[in-house]
């Protein structure tokens, strides 16, 4: 039996549940559209610090952050576009911003809400596009399914490379991620490396990014003696982030369209037409 709650806590939480198999997805559109939680078989799955949550001046540190129109950071905090320089902080705008709800729905084999971003006078000052952003969120047969569309409601080709930054929870570092990806770059030193089938991200500081997968898929197991957690993704996501701190009990695993900086270097971005949109999926499933 599906269901959908609304939680009052210092933000509106909209929760959708499976009773059946004690399961949700919890999502705060008022601190950048992010989901907060997803649980399967009574367990959540998802890292949180509520003090960066409760804190609406700070990054949330867990959850899922919405990573639009940037992933990653840009050099000096700035990019040139036309002949202008704008300033953007790390991971673009989406996850700063309130976002709408727009429509909910329940049945007997899933439930969804959906939200709803647009540009403001505030977004222009960074990022010069006329948009509209749309995610749904589904919770079907114990997965989390995130539909995405991106729409360019401007007279001019509007560059965007996005992403996502799962934090998981993790009492494991030392992960045997099952990809087809055989390269990463390793951010800590710049090299290119070999990827053996395991990867520790103890004591790591920076990133290692797989970078040749072509099944659009990838699965882990951060807990030990836990369930997999397996993400599956549109072709778009070209690039695995991943990344965790010292002493705190996450791993990401982040699905990217493009690297860092990008909006710079010009590498792999997307241009969406006018009035056009690209339309993309990101599904999380624990098994």
């Amino acid at each position: 039996m599906y269901e959908i709650n609304v939680l009052e806590d210092k933000y509106k939480i909209y929760e959708i549940r499976d009773n059946d198999s004690d399961s949700w997805v919890k999502i705060a559109p008022e601190r950048g559209g992010i989901i907060i939680g997803y649980g399967v078989e009574g367990v959540e799955k998802l890292y949180l610090d509520k003090d960066t949550f409760y804190d609406e001046n700070a990054n949330i540190r867990g959850g899922i952050p919405i990573l639009f129109p940037i992933c990653g950071k840009l050099e000096n905090g700035r990019y040139s576009l036309e002949g202008n320089e704008y300033a953007m902080k790390n991971h673009g705008i989406a996850r700063t911003r309130n976002w709408q709800v727009i429509d909910k729905h329940v049945d007997k084999n899933s439930a969804f809400i959906k939200i709803q971003l647009d540009s403001d006078d505030i977004t222009m000052k960074s990022y010069p596009f006329d948009f509209q952003v749309i995610f749904t969120y589904t919770l079907e047969n114990k997965c989390l399914k995130i539909n995405q569309q991106y729409f360019n409601k401007s007279n001019k080709q509007m560059p965007v490379y996005v992403g996502f930054h799962p934090y998981f929870k993790a009492d494991n570092k030392n992960i045997k991620f099952n990809t087809d990806a055989t390269k990463y770059l390793d951010e800590n030193d710049g090299k290119i490396k070999c990827y053996n089938g395991k990867l520790s991200l103890y004591g790591l500081v920076d990133s290692p990014i797989f970078l040749d997968s072509k099944q659009n898929n990838i699965s882990f197991a951060p807990i030990n003696n836990g369930k997999n957690i397996f993400l599956e993704y549109s072709k778009e996501f070209k690039y695995i982030v991943l990344w965790s701190v010292e002493g705190k009990d996450f791993v990401c695993v982040e699905p990217w369209t493009a690297l860092g900086n990008s909006m710079n270097t010009k590498n792999d971005l997307y241009y969406i037409k006018p009035m056009d949109s690209l339309e993309l999926f990101f599904n999380i499933k624990a098994f």
